[in-house]
């Protein structure tokens, strides 16, 4: 089983895309090389695949990369399945997991954030948990987007550590987190692993 996430940036023009578009690269480039793991296309969407065990944790961190930027957002999918047709360009793949995805995004109205699995209940209670994350992550503001990023990326890292690597106060790393929902959105990376694991 494989996960492919397919994204969009919301408010992708009201920014120059060289502001965004390199930091968004180097995300991508943490989970594997283009065009075979990642590629983006049609100048503001893009493709990823990773484990599904990494796909809400890609997924968080993407939207707090792209939520650095004022006025930025991304719409993500996360669909669950095989890959049974492989090439070198991730675009040009297919499988369940490619079809599930794309379905997903498809149906994004609202949401910026849903999975599309072919286990029913799994999406079901998945998919409250992420529209109630949502209610959190679509308000984070560009400095708690930084410093959520930041701790994701260095998960060793204290916040005495944190606030040193940022520049900032503890208070601050302390605050940007909790105003953030860091421990709730940990505690929803741990719960969709555990589900992960057990299918």
């Amino acid at each position: 089983m494989i996960a492919i996430l397919t994204g969009d940036i919301i408010n992708s023009r009201a920014t120059e895309p060289e502001i965004w578009l390199n930091t968004l690269k180097e995300t991508l480039s943490l989970f594997g090389n283009a065009p075979k793991t990642w590629e983006i296309f049609r100048g503001d969407s893009f493709q990823l695949e990773v484990k599904p065990i990494e796909a809400l944790f890609a997924a968080i961190l993407i939207k707090s990369v792209i939520k650095q930027f004022k006025n930025m957002d991304v719409r993500l999918a996360i669909g669950l399945g095989d890959k049974t047709y492989e090439t070198n360009n991730i675009t040009e793949s297919n499988g369940t997991a490619f079809i599930n995805s794309g379905e997903c995004f498809e149906d994004l109205k609202k949401n910026t954030l849903a999975i599309k699995s072919n286990f029913n209940d799994l999406d079901l209670t998945l998919n409250l948990m992420f529209e109630l994350a949502q209610l959190t992550m679509n308000n984070w503001t560009t400095i708690s987007s930084t410093i959520i990023k930041t701790t994701l990326l260095n998960p060793d890292l204290n916040q005495n550590q944190l606030a040193k690597l940022l520049g900032k106060s503890q208070s601050n790393i302390s605050e940007g987190l909790k105003r953030g929902g860091f421990d709730e959105m940990q505690k929803l990376m741990n719960f969709y692993k555990h589900q992960i694991i057990n299918l």
